[in-house]
């Protein structure tokens, strides 16, 4: 299957999906960065180390067994969904669609992938669909994880907040299809975990730091447990969550605001 045309498909996708919108009001999310990765990368085993994913991390042939590459995709948010979540306190309005409608949209790009690699007479299958995808709250991990592998993929390095800095920044979605037809993989302009992060490369910035509002960013990285209890059981935004059957409040408040918002700083 060529490369391009697959590119061209995903984009004209997520640009005309009807559930990219939000009652034709705002979109949630703009053109996607696409980066692709060998199956076969030697960085995928490296995700299974206690310090960075952990042991239940699978790899792309433990999903699809003679896996030869993985295609990963970042949808950035729209720069009206970004700046309503500009103000401090909880999620925004549109914040929280993007985050759960949109989420609708993120699986519906992951089931369109497989499916065009399978009618160019591939296999193809999607882990955070999959039911053997599995999320640890008590560890905060999973056995896959989107972030990491669009590292792998070229598509960007972590933050401080321990999200993702890509090309067109942090604020976004990420998602991604493994397969056995072959691409060549995106060259990674990056040689170390955190080099598009401000704040690790030189020191200056924290921004995220000072927009969390649990104090769940420091100097040293992100406390997860804050952040989770934040989220479900705080959960700033029960009464939306309640009128439109969201599980939990979203927050994005670290990924807004930000110099990393939409840009590599």
């Amino acid at each position: 299957m060529n490369k391009q045309s697959l590119i061209d498909s995903i984009n004209n996708f997520i640009l005309t999906a009807p559930e990219n919108w939000y009652l034709d009001q705002f979109r949630y999310f703009d053109e996607p960065l696409i980066g692709f990765a060998d199956a076969n990368d030697e960085l995928f085993t490296e995700l299974k180390k206690d310090n960075i994913v952990g042991p239940t991390f699978k790899n792309p042939n433990e999903w699809l067994h003679g896996a030869v590459a993985v295609i990963s995709f970042f949808v950035p948010s729209t720069e009206h969904v970004r700046k309503s979540n500009h103000p401090a306190g909880a999620a925004s309005d549109e914040w929280m669609h993007a985050r759960f409608k949109g989420d609708a949209l993120i699986h519906d790009i992951r089931r369109f992938i497989v499916s065009e690699l399978e009618n160019a007479g591939g296999r193809a299958i999607a882990p955070h669909i999959d039911p053997s995808f599995h999320v640890d709250f008590t560890l905060y991990t999973s056995n896959w994880s989107e972030r990491h592998v669009a590292y792998i993929a070229g598509l960007g390095t972590f933050s401080l907040n321990r999200g993702l800095i890509t090309e067109k920044g942090m604020a976004g979605r990420f998602g991604s299809v493994v397969t056995d037809l072959t691409f060549e993989p995106t060259p990674r302009k990056y040689t170390d975990p955190f080099q598009y992060c401000l704040f690790t490369r030189e020191g200056k910035c924290g921004a995220c730091i000072k927009r969390c509002p649990v104090n769940a960013i420091t100097k040293e990285g992100k406390d997860k447990y804050p952040c989770h209890q934040y989220l479900f059981f705080t959960n700033p935004r029960k009464e939306l969550n309640e009128q439109y059957g969201y599980p939990y409040s979203a927050c994005g408040k670290c990924q807004t605001k930000v110099p990393c918002a939409d840009q590599v700083p």
